[in-house]
C-alpha cells in the first residue's frame, strides 16, 4: 500500500507539473504575441492606421504593477488558482475589444489586461512552487519558456502573413485553452513536493535571502536594458526583411533554452553566462559593422537572442530555487519579474530618446560592462544562499586525503553513524539532495536531518564550510 500511494503520489505531481506548464505556455504566448511589444497589437492597430506603440508602453507599465500588486494580495494556492482563471477569462474578453476600431475602450481593456496578466504570472508561482520539485525546476520553466515562445511565434505569423483578425482570433483561442486547462489545476501542492532544505540543511537567513533578492532584481534590470535597446534599433533596422523576422527573430532563443534545458547535469554552466555577455556585446558590434541583408540579420539576431535565452533561464531558475524559502510564491517571482519589464521599459525610454545607432551601440556596451561587473558579485552571493544551483560553479572536489583526515578527526571527536558517513561523502562530492536521497534509497528529508548533525559534529553550519574544513592542510606528517 505505501508503494501504491507513493507512486500515486509521483504520478499527481507529474500531471500537475504538465498542466502548469500547458497553463503558463498558454497565456503567457498572449502576453508575447499582444500586450509585451506584441505582433498581434501592432498588426491590428496598423490595419486601423494607428501606430501601436504608446499602447505597448503602457501596457507594459500596467504588467509591472499588476506583477507587484499580486504578492500582496495572494496568500495561497487557491486564492492563485482563483485569479488566474478570472485573469485569464477576462483578458480573452478584452482583446474581443480589437476586433473593433480605436476608442477609448482600446486603452481601458489593454491596461486592464495587462494588469490582470502581470498578477497572473505572479500567481503562477504557486504552482511553480508547489507542483515542481526543486531539482526540477529548471526543466519546468526551460519548456515553459520553449513552448511559449513557439506559440508565440504561430500567433505573430498569422497576424503579419495571413490576416492581424485571425491572428487575433487564435489568441484568444489560446487564453480559452489556458482557461480550460487551469479550471484542472490542483487547489494545494501535492504530499512529496513540500518545501526542501536548502543544500546547507539551514535555508537562507532572511536577511541574506531580501539581499540576493534585491541584488537579483538590479542584474536582471541592468541586463534587460539591452531587450528594450534592441526593440527600439536592432529590430526596426530589419523591418524590410518581415518574411525571415516574424518568424526567426525567437529561434535562437528557443534553441539556446533547448540547449541549456538539457545539458547534463554534472556540467556547470556559469562559463556560459560570460559567454553570453561576450554575444550580446559581439551583435551590437556587428549591428553596426554590418549591413541590413538577411545573413547580417541571421547573425546579430542569433547572438543576441540566444544570449537572452541563456539569461532568461538563468534569472527564472535562480527566482525557482528562492521559493523554498518563501511562503508566499507569488512576491518571488511578481519582483523577479517586474525587474525584467521595468529594464525592458528603461532600455525603451532610453532607445527612443537616442536617435543614432551608434549611441545604442555605446549604451549598450555600457550595459555589457555593468554585467561583467556585477556577474561574479551576484555568482558568490547565489553559490553562499544556493550552494547547488546549475548556473553556479560546482564544488570543488576534496581529496580523499583530506576526506579520510577529517572523517577520522571527527570520529575522535564525536563519530559519525554509518549512514553520516555515507552522506557525507556525496555532500563534499557536491551531489545535490535529491541525487543523494537517489543513491541511498532514503527520502531527501531524511538527507536533510543527516547533514545538519554531520554539520553540528563538524563545528561547521553549511557544505561550503565543511569543504572548506576538508581542504585544509593536515597537521599530522602524511605517511
Amino acid at each position: 500500500m505505501i508503494y501504491k500511494k507513493a507512486n500515486r503520489n509521483i504520478e499527481v505531481t507529474a500531471s500537475n507539473r504538465r498542466l502548469t506548464i500547458i497553463v503558463f505556455s498558454l497565456f503567457f504566448s498572449w502576453l508575447l504575441a499582444v500586450p509585451f511589444e506584441g505582433q498581434v497589437l501592432y498588426q491590428i492597430a496598423e490595419y486601423y492606421g494607428g501606430s501601436a506603440y504608446s499602447f505597448v508602453f503602457w501596457s507594459m507599465a500596467a504588467h509591472f504593477a499588476g506583477l507587484i500588486a499580486c504578492g500582496f494580495v495572494v496568500k495561497n494556492m487557491f486564492a492563485a488558482k482563483t485569479l488566474i482563471l478570472f485573469s485569464i477569462a477576462f483578458c480573452a474578453a478584452a482583446t474581443g475589444a480589437f476586433f473593433f476600431p480605436p476608442s477609448l475602450i482600446w486603452t481601458v481593456a489593454l491596461l486592464s489586461a495587462s494588469f490582470l496578466v502581470g498578477a497572473c504570472v505572479a500567481a503562477w508561482g504557486f504552482y511553480f512552487k508547489g507542483c515542481t520539485a526543486k531539482g526540477g525546476r529548471i526543466r519546468t520553466i526551460a519548456d515553459c519558456l520553449i513552448f511559449s515562445n513557439v506559440l508565440m511565434i504561430i500567433l505573430n505569423m498569422t497576424a503579419i502573413h495571413i490576416s492581424p483578425q485571425i491572428g487575433l482570433g487564435f489568441s484568444i483561442a489560446a487564453l480559452a485553452a489556458a482557461f480550460l486547462f487551469a479550471v484542472r489545476l490542483p487547489k494545494e501542492a501535492a504530499e512529496n513536493t513540500a518545501i526542501i532544505p536548502s543544500a546547507s540543511g539551514q535555508g537562507a537567513a532572511p536577511a541574506g535571502k531580501f539581499g540576493l533578492l534585491a541584488f537579483l532584481c538590479l542584474f536582471i534590470m541592468v541586463i534587460t536594458i539591452n531587450s528594450g535597446l534592441m526593440y527600439q534599433a536592432v529590430n526596426p533596422a530589419f523591418t524590410h526583411l518581415e518574411w525571415l523576422t516574424s518568424w526567426y527573430w525567437a529561434v535562437p532563443y528557443i534553441a539556446a533554452v533547448f540547449i541549456m534545458r538539457n545539458l547534463p547535469g554534472k556540467n556547470s554552466r556559469s562559463y556560459i553566462l560570460f559567454v553570453a555577455i561576450a554575444m550580446i556585446g559581439a551583435s551590437f558590434i556587428l549591428f553596426i559593422i554590418l549591413g541590413r541583408s538577411w545573413a547580417d540579420y541571421l547573425l546579430i539576431n542569433t547572438l543576441m537572442l540566444g544570449a537572452c535565452g541563456v539569461y532568461d533561464l538563468f534569472w527564472w531558475s535562480v527566482l525557482g530555487d528562492m521559493l523554498d524559502n518563501e511562503k508566499n510564491p507569488a512576491k518571488i517571482i511578481g519582483i523577479g519579474l517586474a525587474a525584467n519589464v521595468l529594464g525592458v521599459l528603461f532600455g525603451e525610454i532610453i532607445g527612443n530618446a537616442i536617435n543614432t545607432e551608434q549611441n545604442h551601440t555605446y549604451i549598450a556596451f555600457g550595459v555589457v560592462c555593468a554585467t561583467l561587473v556585477m556577474l561574479p558579485l551576484l555568482s558568490n552571493r547565489l553559490t553562499k544562499l544556493l550552494k547547488s544551483h546549475a548556473y553556479l560553479p560546482a564544488p570543488q572536489d576534496v581529496p580523499a586525503a583530506g576526506q579520510a583526515r577529517i572523517i577520522t578527526e571527527l570520529i575522535l571527536a564525536e563519530p559519525l553513524t554509518v549512514r553520516e558517513n555515507d552522506v557525507m561523502n556525496l555532500l563534499v562530492a557536491g551531489k545535490a539532495y535529491k541525487a543523494i536521497a537517489a543513491q541511498l534509497h532514503i527520502s531527501e528529508n531524511t538527507i536533510g536531518t543527516h547533514a545538519r548533525n554531520i554539520y553540528n559534529k563538524a563545528g561547521v553550519t553549511n557544505r561550503i564550510e565543511l569543504m572548506a574544513l576538508l581542504s585544509k592542510p593536515s597537521d599530522t606528517p602524511s605517511e
